[in-house]
């Protein structure tokens, strides 16, 4: 079957009643190059692929020619009647019916991927739910070599933005805090099922070992990191006073010993000058 031929698929999902449904942010990614590509970049012949949200099945199908087993988790169970024939010839794949933020993702792992030597994520995330998804397999601490992911291309630049950039945010500071971030290509709207409104990008980050910086409270620096992006018009000094009720002259006093101005922007400041920040407050 041609998962990538756009009348194959709406002919296979019009028997089984399957229509799209925005509230999931269903885009299926049929471009036959595309997947390719992200298969290549995410593992090898003996990586275990935890795919989220595998839709049709088109990057499933093509992960489980490169890689050694693929887990899919899939939030829609209208797709049962689906996969099992998108992916009929694929014998190294299991699908996982749930929904992969409440779902036990270190026992799956544990449990599907004994046998592989490392681990990824890989997937065309859903645009409603990209950072929180992102964020979440971060701060778990899955024992993951890295996470593969199509998303917005707006999002890839802020998630994979240089800390201290205007394109970054706080979701930047802990991505890097994290990982290594990277966009490896961008994909057009075209290549998407239905077609969405905006064009997207696959980027792949890197699990780093050890955080890039020291600080002494990570709840502290996340809450400080927060604060400094809430309102960005405004200066650091009165949203982060504002926002985590610290007193402006503590706070300028702060800012002083690290070098920098009372008027300056959080956006401004580096990864080391927040963990300074952060430790001083």
């Amino acid at each position: 079957m041609n998962l990538s031929d756009i009348n194959t698929l709406k002919n296979l999902l019009s028997r089984h009643g399957f229509s799209f449904k925005k509230s999931l942010g269903q885009n299926f990614l049929i471009d036959s190059s595309v997947c390719p590509a992200m298969a290549e970049a995410a593992c090898n012949e003996n990586t275990g692929v935890l795919e989220i949200g595998p839709g049709v099945g088109v990057l499933t199908y093509e992960l489980s020619k490169i890689a050694k087993k693929v887990v899919a988790i899939e939030l829609d169970e209208r797709l049962k009647k689906v996969l099992p024939i998108t992916l009929a010839e694929c014998e190294n794949v299991e699908i996982i019916y749930g929904d992969a933020m409440k779902l036990d993702l270190h026992k799956i792992i544990e449990e599907h991927f004994s046998d592989c030597d490392n681990v990824c994520v890989c997937a065309n995330l859903p645009y409603y739910i990209t950072s929180p998804i992102v964020m979440m397999l971060l701060e778990s601490h899955l024992p993951i070599k890295s996470i593969t992911v199509m998303v917005q291309l707006e999002a890839a630049q802020r998630l994979c933005a240089e800390v201290g950039s205007r394109d970054a945010g706080a979701v930047t500071v802990a991505v890097n805090y994290y990982a290594e971030s990277e966009i490896l290509f961008s994909v057009g709207r075209e290549s998407f099922m239905p077609s969405p409104n905006v064009d997207s990008a696959v980027i792949q980050l890197k699990i780093r070992e050890n955080p890039p910086i020291a600080v002494k409270n990570e709840k502290k620096f996340f809450s400080l990191v927060k604060a400094c992006f809430a309102q960005r018009r405004k200066t650091l000094l009165n949203t982060v006073s504002n926002t985590l009720k610290i007193d402006k002259n503590e706070l300028r006093n702060a800012l002083n010993q690290i070098g920098l101005s009372d008027t300056v922007r959080g956006e401004a400041l580096t990864m080391e000058q927040l963990a300074a920040l952060s430790d001083l407050i």
